[in-house]
C-alpha cells in the first residue's frame, strides 16, 4: 500500500557528482533537503562511479578554463573539510592535429596557468611510453578524481549538515501539489517538496516526460543523446612506470582518445583508455546492459599498438559508463517555477562538480543566476 508522503522544502533527485554537490551546498547554508536515489551514491549504473575521472585545466574556451579554477576552489575545501585527497595530481598532455595544443596554450597563458608547449620530439624524451605525432600541450596541474570518493565525501558532508538520504528510491513521476511538487517512487512512495532539483544524468531523457514543466520551456530543452562508452585498461609494461604517467588527450582525424591511471578501479597497474564518444546511443540509462562491441574494442587496442608504446595492447580489464551528450557539450543549468534541471554532461562534467553544486544551490534558492550557455532558454 502507498505510504503518506513526508516533505522537504528541497528534494534533490540523483546522488551522482552533480546532485550530491548541489545537496552539499543547500544543506551547509541550512536549508531542509532530501536526496532520492534510485541505487546508492555513486553506483556503477551511473556516470559518477570508480577513482579515475580527469581533472584538467586546458579548454579551447577560456570560459571552461576559468570555471575550473573556481571548481578547484570547490575541490581543495572538500579535501580540507573531509581530510581526504580527491584529486591526484598526474599533470596532462593535449597533443594531436584536431586538438590544437597551441590554441590551449593560449587559453592557459591569458589565465596564469603553468603550462609549457612542446616538441613532439622533446615530448617523447621526456615521456617515451607515449608516441606523439604533433607538438604537446603539458600543464602540471591536472590530474585523476577519485569520483566515488569524492560523491561519498558531499553526500556525507550533506547528511552531516542535517540533509537526509534515501537510497533504493527510483522516481517515477513528478506531480503537482497546492503547495509545490509531490515526487512519486516506482514502489508508491512519494515525498512532497516546495522545490525539486532534477539530477538525474543518464535517466533524464526518460524522466524528462514525468515532470510538469511548462510546453515552452520543455519545447526549448536540446537533444540529450546518452552513449555506452567502453573503456579499457592495458597494463604497462614497465609496472615501475606507473607513477609516471600524465593524463592525455589525443585528437586527430577521425578519433579522439582519452587516457588517465586507471586507480583502484584496476588495481593500479595500467592506463584506462577510451574513444571518446566511440560507444553507442541509448534512448536512456535505463536501457544500458553493460555489452561491449568488438569493433570499438579493436579500434582502441590498435590504437595502443600505434600510439601507447609503453602499454602492453592486449586489455586486462573492461567496462561501460554513460556519457549524457548536448549538441554543444555545455551543460544544462536551469530553472523553471521551482523545477531545477542540472544535467553536467558531454563525458566533461565531473571536475566541475563542486562549482555546478554551487550555481545549481543559488538558482535553486533564487539568490543567484548561472552562466547563459547553462540555460535552456536564450
Amino acid at each position: 500500500m502507498p505510504t503518506a508522503p513526508s516533505s522537504s522544502k528541497y528534494v534533490v533527485i540523483g546522488a551522482g557528482l552533480a546532485g550530491a554537490a548541489t545537496a552539499w551546498q543547500l544543506a551547509s547554508r541550512g536549508h531542509e533537503v532530501t536526496i532520492l536515489e534510485r541505487s546508492t551514491p555513486a553506483n556503477d549504473a551511473g556516470s559518477s562511479h570508480g577513482s579515475a575521472r580527469i581533472f584538467r585545466y586546458a579548454y579551447p574556451d577560456a570560459f571552461y578554463t576559468g570555471l575550473v579554477q573556481q571548481a578547484r576552489l570547490g575541490w581543495d575545501e572538500l579535501t580540507r573539510l573531509s581530510g581526504r585527497q580527491l584529486i591526484t595530481p598526474t599533470g596532462s598532455v593535449d597533443y594531436g592535429a584536431l586538438r590544437q595544443p597551441e590554441v590551449l596554450a593560449r587559453v592557459l597563458r591569458a589565465a596564469g596557468i603553468e603550462h609549457d608547449l612542446l616538441t613532439a620530439d622533446a615530448a617523447r624524451e621526456r615521456w617515451p611510453q607515449i608516441a606523439f605525432d604533433t607538438p604537446v600541450l603539458w600543464h602540471p596541474g591536472a590530474g585523476v578524481i577519485d569520483a566515488e570518493t569524492a560523491v561519498t565525501t558531499m553526500v556525507e558532508l550533506a547528511l552531516g549538515a542535517g540533509a537526509q538520504l534515501r537510497s533504493d528510491w527510483p522516481v517515477a513521476k513528478v506531480t503537482e501539489t497546492a503547495t509545490g511538487y509531490r515526487v512519486h517512487s516506482d514502489t508508491g512512495e512519494s515525498v512532497d517538496a516546495e522545490n525539486v532539483i532534477v539530477s538525474a544524468g543518464g535517466w533524464l531523457p526518460s524522466l524528462l516526460g514525468e515532470l510538469p514543466l511548462p510546453s515552452a520551456f520543455r519545447a526549448q530543452i536540446p537533444v540529450i543523446t546518452v552513449m555506452q562508452e567502453q573503456a579499457y585498461h592495458f597494463p604497462y609494461v614497465d609496472p615501475d612506470s606507473a607513477g609516471r604517467w600524465p593524463t592525455f588527450i589525443h585528437r586527430m582525424d577521425g578519433m579522439q582518445v582519452y587516457g588517465l591511471p586507471g586507480g583502484r578501479d584496476a588495481s593500479f597497474r595500467g592506463q584506462k583508455i577510451a574513444e571518446y564518444n566511440g560507444g553507442r546511443p541509448l534512448a536512456s540509462a535505463a536501457d544500458q546492459d553493460g555489452i561491449l562491441g568488438a569493433a570499438n574494442r579493436d579500434r582502441v587496442v590498435d590504437y595502443v599498438a600505434r600510439y601507447l608504446p609503453g602499454l602492453d595492447h592486449t586489455p586486462y580489464a573492461e567496462t561501460t559508463c554513460l556519457f549524457t551528450n548536448t549538441p554543444t557539450e555545455d551543460f544544462i543549468i536551469d530553472r523553471v517555477d521551482n523545477i531545477t534541471l542540472l544535467s553536467p554532461c558531454s563525458g566533461h562534467g565531473a571536475k566541475f562538480a563542486p562549482v555546478i553544486g554551487q550555481l545549481a544551490a543559488d538558482l535553486a534558492t533564487g539568490i543567484g543566476s548561472v552562466p547563459q550557455q547553462f540555460r535552456v532558454r536564450p
